[in-house]
């Protein structure tokens, strides 16, 4: 193991990532976003999240989207970009993206919350977490690296908080590559536990078909990851928990930079705030149990 998680306990580092990744997902649900891009024309929902999610990169094509990306299916990109660069440039994006996020952590949280020094602690925690990150391997984190951070506190902890997402999402992409499990079967494994994002949503909205699934399905039954009826195998559990696990290596630095008495503590406030979230309707009802701990 790694030294720098030798001081952390056990999944220290991947519960403070669901919660600050819960806390960045805040903004994926409200019409915030999505409004102000069709006041400028760009009125397809998927546009507006594929816009946002490759904003920070360029005005990039969908091959380079899809390689930073890895759980779109290519062909949704190659239908909105890099197209939708003509009608709005990306630092327009993450200026729009930035105001949603704004007007979104507004509405859930209200003033008092975002004005308390809790906010501001948990924003000065998070900022210094990515003290630790580096650019080399990370196209997601490195692009968004460049952006100016923001303020007040709020929008400096999504934009901290989105990073941290982005640097484990970068190397949990290397590590799913290495495994030989990419792109849709990744999705469709993750899916399998119980925990990943359903497949109806999966297809709806991230521009898989189901005819793609299905033989997803059956290359990872092949592999011995799936049994007869799609479920998880003992071999398939094991194999998640090992990828976990290496990406919990690989996502190590910035958190152990933070120490176990922070890491805590970041992990206490961002959880607050997001059950906050979730209590003002933040998340779809059936899609809650992916943002919050049992």
């Amino acid at each position: 193991m790694n030294m720098t998680t030798l001081s952390l306990p056990e999944h220290a580092v991947r519960r403070c990532q669901r919660m600050l990744n819960s806390l960045h997902s805040t903004a994926y649900f409200t019409a915030d976003f999505a409004d102000a891009l069709a006041a400028r024309g760009i009125t397809d929902r998927a546009a507006a999240h594929l816009t946002a999610k490759t904003a920070a990169l360029g005005a990039v094509g969908p091959g380079t989207a899809s390689a930073a990306l890895g759980g779109i299916g290519h062909g949704l990109l190659a239908r909105h970009l890099p197209h939708v660069w003509e009608r709005i440039t990306p630092a327009e994006v993450l200026e729009l993206r930035f105001a949603a996020a704004d007007s979104t952590l507004r509405r859930l949280l209200g003033h008092d919350t975002l004005a308390s020094p809790r906010m501001a602690e948990a924003a000065r925690l998070a900022l210094r977490a990515t003290e630790a990150c580096v650019p080399q391997g990370r196209p997601m984190y490195a692009a968004l690296a460049d952006v100016k951070e923001p303020e007040p506190a709020h929008l400096a902890l999504w934009y901290a908080a989105t990073l941290l997402r982005e640097y484990r999402g970068d190397g949990h992409l290397c590590v799913l590559v290495g495994a030989g499990i990419a792109g849709l079967d990744a999705l469709v494994l993750h899916a399998a536990t119980g925990e990943g994002v359903p497949k109806d949503a999966v297809i709806a909205g991230q521009g898989w078909s189901e005819r793609e699934w299905e033989e997803a399905e059956s290359r990872l039954r092949a592999r011995g990851l799936l049994g007869p009826e799609n479920q998880l195998t003992q071999q398939g559990r094991t194999l998640r928990e090992d990828l976990e696990d290496e990406t919990d290596r690989l996502d190590a630095a910035p958190f152990a930079h933070l120490g176990g008495e922070g890491v805590a503590r970041l992990t206490e406030l961002t959880e607050s705030f997001v059950r906050a979230a979730a209590d003002a309707g933040a998340y779809p009802a059936h899609l809650r149990q992916l943002f919050l701990p049992v």
